[in-house]
């Protein structure tokens, strides 16, 4: 007897097929099978076989073990690119650690500040202004410190101070809020130091540690 490769089409499997395919009202010119589409058409040869030559078992059998190991190998694929995906999120996870020490510029209400003691940050003014200043504010509402930047023009405005009183000895602040007089700044934003680097366990990005909270490296409107 002939011995027919479990993945042959024959006239009449390739008629089954046709018909199977307009009965599910599904695109025809299918060039892959999945698993359902199997079970339909191995059902369908067994509905429309000729009872007096049924179909061989042993290449019923055949068809079985060659889609189950197909079947598997696609699982073992999926595995794979997980796993790269994770290899990939590990890159990016040694791109963000090298940042630590650094800082970063993100849009934020509040400054902190850097690893010398000093607070920096910068507005977005959508106009002219006669006179801007930044009211620094702890906790308790108090002014910590008042910067005066003057007129300025429409765009980014940077800001600075050192965290010193008059005297020059340091401030010891914390984190404060920027007070904004004498303008309406679209945005507001503040360099933070990047103190360490997480890994959340889901495989999400990395989260950036700094004073003012987490971020990811998308966040950063400046690196420095």
């Amino acid at each position: 007897m002939t011995t027919i490769s479990p993945w042959t089409v024959d006239s009449t499997t390739a008629t089954l097929n046709r018909n199977l395919s307009a009965t599910n009202g599904k695109v025809t010119g299918q060039s892959t099978m999945d698993q359902s589409a199997y079970i339909k058409l191995m059902t369908a040869q067994l509905q429309y076989q000729d009872p007096f030559e049924p179909m061989d078992n042993t290449q019923m059998v055949a068809q079985m073990a060659q889609f189950s190991q197909l079947a598997g190998q696609a699982e073992a694929n999926k595995t794979l690119q997980t796993i790269a995906n994770a290899l990939g999120g590990g890159g990016r996870l040694s791109d963000a650690a090298s940042w630590i020490g650094k800082s970063m510029l993100v849009d934020s209400s509040s400054v902190a500040p850097g690893a010398r003691g000093d607070y920096a940050g910068q507005l977005t003014l959508p106009a002219d202004s006669t006179g801007v200043s930044i009211d620094l504010v702890d906790g308790a509402g108090g002014i910590v410190k008042t910067i005066d930047l003057g007129p300025q023009k429409a765009g980014d405005v940077p800001f600075y101070w050192d965290g010193r009183d008059a005297n020059g000895d340091p401030v010891p602040a914390g984190v404060l809020t920027m007070n904004v007089r004498g303008a309406r700044p679209s945005a507001t934003a503040s360099w933070a130091t990047i103190a360490a680097v997480q890994s959340p366990a889901s495989g999400a990005d990395a989260k950036l540690i700094t004073t003012l909270g987490r971020f990811t490296a998308a966040d950063a409107l400046s690196l420095s």
